[in-house]
């Protein structure tokens, strides 16, 4: 296997060797959109994984000490929401249906000294809509920079394809002058330029094109995680606090 990707390795230094400046050219910009990708890659795979993981052991803790967790201090929520996603989510929700229980004290016109707050429908949606804005920022972290895969899979490609024909105008070129001194070398460039940089263009497009499917899919599944704890959460509140009709 390394003798492979050695000799795969000094082949395309050859051909980068025998190329002219534009196939030159083209063969570094399908280096660089090859090292975005993976920066981007890694730094993506490594966010989901760490984001995920840490959500997971929140929500274990949060399912065997319900009790304490729904009693969370605000400034930790503040402090931990880039990392740990549910934190911010069971926050959010605490922090505005506070405030709408306060709203809804300090209307009322029960006993004081014993009074009974209730949630409507209405302040549950209220509660709903807030925490969701807290869902759609997190899914917005994650999909940070994710654009960038998609546009590596539709150009790399494409510039495979312009070193191609380029390498072919070239070998045509050195075939129409091939009496001349050097044509033959001006042959060989061509026909490099035209087989690496499509080469190039696939090796880069492929994985870019699995690693955003993966990532997507990914994604998909944590935005339902978290939506899923958020309908979790408004059940304990609605059992806790909506008011039960009597007849």
């Amino acid at each position: 296997m390394p003798e492979i990707l050695i000799a795969s390795f000094a082949t395309f230094i050859t051909a980068y060797a025998q190329s002219d400046i534009f196939g030159k050219t083209i063969m570094l910009a399908l280096i660089g959109l090859s090292l975005i990708c993976w920066i981007i890659l890694i730094q993506k795979i490594r966010f989901t994984h760490r984001t995920a993981r840490l959500s997971q052991i929140f929500y274990k803790n949060y399912t065997n000490q319900k009790e304490r967790m729904l009693q969370i201090d605000v400034q930790e929520i503040n402090t931990c929401k880039d990392l740990h996603p549910f934190a911010h989510i069971l926050g959010s929700l605490k922090i505005k249906t506070g405030e709408i229980l306060n709203k809804n004290l300090y209307f009322s016109t029960q006993d004081l000294e014993n009074p009974k707050i209730y949630l409507s429908s209405t302040d549950l949606e209220a509660v709903e809509s807030h925490v969701l804005t807290t869902i759609s920022y997190h899914v917005k972290q994650l999909e940070k920079n994710l654009f960038i895969l998609p546009t590596v899979v539709s150009l790399a490609p494409f510039l495979g394809l312009l070193g191609t024909v380029w390498g072919i105008l070239v070998t045509f070129s050195g075939l129409q002058n091939s009496g001349s001194i050097g044509s033959n070398s001006v042959i060989i460039g061509g026909l490099s330029t035209a087989l690496a940089t499509t080469v190039l263009g696939l090796v880069i497009a492929i994985p870019a094109l699995i690693a955003y499917n993966y990532l997507k899919h990914r994604i998909h599944n944590y935005s339902s995680e978290m939506q899923d704890f958020l309908y979790e959460l408004l059940s304990y509140l609605e059992l806790q606090y909506r008011r039960v009709d009597q007849d």
